[in-house]
């Protein structure tokens, strides 16, 4: 195979475009959600046990499935496609090993939810919001069954290039989630028990992926691979794909591990966990947008150049995946640590949350924006290990970003307070960037920046530092009309829509992007 036709199939700009266009709609009805949550719930016990009880499957479904199963599956199945091979037996193969392991581990953990919330909030133990979190816990962890294998078949539209449906199922996740909290809201009664709403939404978390799994394993009939269920068998093909994966899984692990330090430190702080999954969320947005969207479409992509030995291909992948990812991170950054108030206030204060949440949440939403470049590039580094196959050396650099992260999050907090979990993160993810950054060296040329993004960087850096200076202005001159309830959804969206244009007229005045180059992006193939 030719190497122009193993750039074919993929087209990195577009498949861009279309991962983040629908992760961008996941995002804005994630934080639909997420202010319904913030009005009924506040930052109280049914808050914060549902946002325990909610990060359980999320924790292990993003350990086993995209973290470390997809991680070595989509590379072997991308190089089946690419030799003619057996790719779709090979998938079905995949599928039945992960749903039988997944059904057992699923059993264990619902008998095990005690543990598992200690293991995650200790600070929750001997009050209300334990037995809760248990409870609302075992509901919710079936979602990890149907989401890790919804990841699987996205992984297969993935690796054909097929995007959309994959992109689009989290759409789905905070559709029914919505649906759910607002039917617990029309049969509320007066005498409903505490947690009635956390009750309500946490039904609709294992509904969700139940949806999110039918639309996807449609898609993948309808693109040529009807998988079907079947009863599981050991192969070289699945060997090599728990050879591969182990490492991938040890460090999801690593990653998870950080997660599990910063809910453990909030959780011995009144209302710290509630503020800081608010604060994720609102860093979520641009890292899902742009650093998923990146990572999800480079991978295959950077695979079958690497298969059609394209070094030159794959070098200028890499790069304009960096390119972009910079483009929108950068000012994404700069507009979190800038203006967090405004933006916290605005989107989640209200009802319950009130005014001391909002400047709680704000001070985390800072601290993470810091980080937010870290986290991005980061998915575009490792796709350069993972289309190798390894996964061994990425695991072995994020031991050394956890202990970073244990030692920010534990030795700073009784001076920091909850605050040092935010701060341990984004250390960590600088830490882990540049770890994986060096080491990749030693691996191939890819990371080698070519000479539009050498000439990129600094321009891009300086658009954004002028888009900070400018909403930094117009926050203060907006001030009394943004607390004001009638007006101040209009004079956010003013905000954001006077960044993007100060943003935009920089990049084009130091021609850090230009027209004919975003036009010629598109047309271009891979």
């Amino acid at each position: 195979m030719t190497a122009r036709a193993a750039r074919g199939p993929i087209r990195l700009i577009a498949g861009f475009l279309t991962v983040g266009g629908w992760t961008m709609a996941s995002r804005v009805l994630g934080f639909a959600r997420d202010i319904l949550i913030a009005a009924f719930l506040g930052a109280g016990p049914a808050a914060q046990a549902f946002v325990v009880a909610f990060t359980l499957p999320n924790l292990f479904r993003r350990f086993f499935a995209e973290g470390a199963f997809n991680t070595a599956f989509v590379p072997m199945f991308s190089h089946r496609l690419e030799r003619g091979e057996d790719a779709q037996g090979f998938a079905e193969d995949a599928l039945a090993a992960l749903t039988a392991f997944l059904l057992l581990f699923t059993l264990i953990a619902t008998f095990a939810m005690p543990w598992l919330v200690l293991a995650l909030a200790s600070g929750f133990a001997g009050d209300a919001r334990f037995d809760l979190a248990t409870l609302l816990g075992r509901i919710a962890f079936p979602y990890m069954l149907f989401i890790s294998l919804a990841a699987l078949l996205s992984g297969v539209l993935n690796a054909a290039g097929r995007f959309a449906a994959a992109a689009a199922a989290p759409v789905l996740l905070n559709v029914v989630l919505i649906a759910a909290l607002l039917s617990a809201e029309a049969m509320a009664q007066p005498t409903a028990p505490p947690g009635w709403h956390a009750m309500g939404l946490t039904v609709g978390v294992p509904l969700a992926g139940v949806a999110q799994l039918a639309l996807v394993w449609i898609a993948a009939a309808r693109a040529g691979y009807p998988l079907r269920l079947r009863l599981p068998r050991w192969t070289p093909g699945l060997a090599r794909l728990a050879a591969v994966a182990l490492p991938a899984a040890l460090a999801g692990g690593v990653v998870q591990i950080n997660l599990v330090v910063g809910r453990q430190v909030a959780s011995y702080f009144d209302g710290a966990v509630a503020w800081l999954y608010l604060a994720d969320r609102l860093y979520q947005l641009p890292l899902g947008v742009v650093g998923v969207a990146v990572g999800i479409v480079l991978l295959p992509a950077l695979t079958r150049r690497l298969a059609a030995n394209d070094a030159s291909g794959a070098r200028n992948a890499v790069s304009r995946a960096a390119e972009i990812s910079l483009a929108l991170t950068l000012p994404a950054a700069v507009a979190l640590m800038v203006i967090p108030t405004p933006l916290v206030s605005v989107l989640f204060g209200r009802g319950a949350f009130g005014p001391a949440d909002v400047a709680a949440t704000a001070l985390a939403v800072a601290v993470y924006g810091a980080g937010l470049p870290a986290f991005v590039l980061q998915k575009v580094v490792q796709p350069v290990y993972f289309a190798r196959e390894d996964t061994k050396t990425p695991f072995r650099l994020a031991l050394w970003a956890m202990l970073v992260n244990a030692a920010v999050a534990i030795g700073l907090a009784p001076i920091l307070g909850y605050l040092s979990a935010a701060l341990a993160t984004t250390a960590a993810a600088w830490i882990y960037l540049a770890l994986l950054w060096w080491r990749a060296r030693n691996v191939g040329p890819e990371l080698a920046p070519d000479d539009r993004l050498r000439r990129r960087l600094p321009r891009l850096a300086l658009a954004s530092l002028l888009m900070g200076s400018a909403v930094a202005l117009f926050s203060a001159l907006l001030a009394e009309v943004l607390s004001m309830p009638a007006w101040r959804y209009g004079a956010l969206a003013a905000l954001v829509a006077g960044g993007l244009a100060v943003y935009g007229a920089a990049c084009l005045a130091l021609r850090a992007i230009t027209p004919a180059e975003i036009r010629a992006s598109l047309r271009r193939r891979g």
